[in-house]
């Protein structure tokens, strides 16, 4: 992952510990009730994808485990990973994509209500994302995946001449020479793997994303809420589809992209899908970027307008992230596919604790302020969730008596100690494993391997039953006294 150059070390501070009645009577544990979002407290677990599907994205019980631990912190709210919307292969990544998903979703609905003691809702995030292929090796991508094209032909002054010969004759290019042959999107796709975009409409697929994708996630939602989801989070964030739709970047020219509105179509003809599939009584919210943090991608201004429409629309709540895009990845090693969390934006998005003077805590606060404050200005009381480096019952505590938010997310902590919520609640902070936010877990993820915490994840590896990492040598839940 990219980090700034000034490389300011940072430590996490458990700061002001409450007391048990200081925590009773504050913000963060009171209740939020807002349409059909109840919550007993202010307290959420944003979406975390931990690998642990089958590859056929069933659920396991190693699935199961991860989030009954997780609801063992008794947050007010946990969001189940990002959940494929469609029945494609997808690796060990959730999906409800066929009604066959069902019954293993509810099994994991269950044990967040049961080891919460029916205090933590649970809902899950509906994700669409296009096509990323691995980068290639030079030889096979020009030998087999390039189509050659007559202005391959003009640029190497070789018309007429057969494919095969055309091939042949890249292959002895150096890489400027060949760059100069290839275009934009060819070099790319060698130098970082192919990759589709919602601006390919030349390709059908692509092209008829509005006609498709608004049945998709409406299926998708009905399922959720069968499965006995408390609600659904539409991801509108990052890399993936919608995000796509929103940004700044997309030009389509065919009514949806270019313009502020014209950007925004889609994704608000996705939620009245789902609205309609689901009901009014059923909370529906979404994960937002609060900016792109890339060149020519969206700001504040873009974020601010899509936060009104959409909460005009009758969302239920918005949670704001930031960056996390594919535009400035790192290039990835031959037969790795790119990670959209690698350059400036995914840094934004997941930063550490090596960083520069504003500090990876509470990195996005100030931008998500802003935007609830556009929310409240123009009448709407929309609850807004804030995340990003929140670590200790301080920060959250502020940003609730700020007006930052009304809803208080914490990922890495909940990992790094999934109990934290409730040791704070029971006037037991001082027992709260903090997050070092050196991003170990961050760098297992990018790998698509087992998502786990290096505070715990060696810790007590001879506990009898103890499930491990597919290697054998990391525990995949945190031990149970944290």
């Amino acid at each position: 992952m990219w980090q700034p150059p000034q490389r300011i070390a940072f430590k996490a501070s458990p700061g002001r510990i409450p007391t048990r009645e200081e925590a009773a009577a504050s913000r963060l544990f009171s209740p939020l009730d807002h349409g059909p979002l109840h919550l007993s407290s202010r307290t959420w677990v944003p979406a975390m994808v931990p690998w642990r599907a089958d590859p056929d994205g069933n659920v396991t019980q190693a699935v199961v485990d991860w989030y009954a631990r997780l609801a063992d912190g008794q947050p007010g709210c946990i969001v189940i990973e990002a959940t494929g919307i469609r029945d494609v292969p997808s690796g060990p990544l959730l999906r409800v994509g066929h009604d066959r998903y069902i019954d293993g979703l509810r099994r994991v609905v269950d044990a967040i209500h049961r080891h919460s003691d029916g205090r933590t809702q649970a809902f899950i995030q509906l994700i669409d994302f296009l096509g990323v292929k691995r980068r290639p090796e030079r030889d096979k991508y020009l030998e087999r995946f390039l189509r050659i094209t007559d202005c391959h032909r003009a640029a190497l002054a070789m018309e007429g001449a057969p494919d095969a010969a055309v091939r042949e004759h890249m292959l002895g290019l150096d890489d400027e020479a060949l760059q100069a042959v290839l275009g934009p999107r060819e070099w790319e796709a060698l130098q970082k793997g192919a990759r589709e975009r919602v601006t390919d409409i030349h390709l059908p697929h692509i092209r008829e994303l509005p006609a498709v994708l608004p049945e998709l996630f409406a299926d998708a939602a009905r399922r959720s809420r069968e499965a006995g989801f408390d609600g659904v989070e539409l991801h509108y964030a990052h890399a993936y589809t919608m995000a796509s739709f929103l940004s700044a970047t997309n030009t389509r020219d065919d009514g949806y992209g270019g313009s502020r509105d014209g950007r925004l179509r889609l994704p608000l003809e996705v939620y009245r899908a789902v609205r309609a599939e689901v009901g009014a009584g059923y909370t529906v919210g979404c994960r937002l970027l609060a900016e792109e943090c890339i060149a020519g991608g969206s700001g504040l201004d873009d974020s601010a307008y899509f936060a009104l429409e959409l909460a005009r629309a009758g969302m239920d709540f918005l949670s704001f992230s930031r960056g996390g895009k594919f535009d400035d990845a790192k290039q990835p090693r031959v037969g790795e596919a790119v990670y959209p969390y690698t350059g400036v934006s995914g840094y934004e998005c997941m930063p550490s604790y090596l960083s520069d003077e504003k500090g990876p805590f509470g990195r996005n606060l100030a931008a998500t302020a802003e935007l609830r404050r556009a929310l409240r200005d123009a009448g709407l009381t929309t609850p807004v969730v804030a995340a990003g480096g929140i670590h200790n019952f301080e920060q959250a505590e502020a940003a609730l008596a700020d007006g930052v938010a009304d809803i208080i997310g914490g990922a890495r902590q909940s990992l790094a100690d999934p109990g934290w919520w409730k040791k704070l609640r029971e006037g037991r902070g001082a027992e709260v494993r903090q997050c070092e936010y050196k991003n170990y877990c961050e760098g297992l993820d990018q790998k698509h391997k087992d998502v786990t915490c290096q505070l715990w994840d060696r810790v007590a590896l001879d506990e009898p039953g103890l499930a491990r990492s597919r290697d054998g040598k990391r525990r995949l839940v945190a031990p149970a006294d944290w």
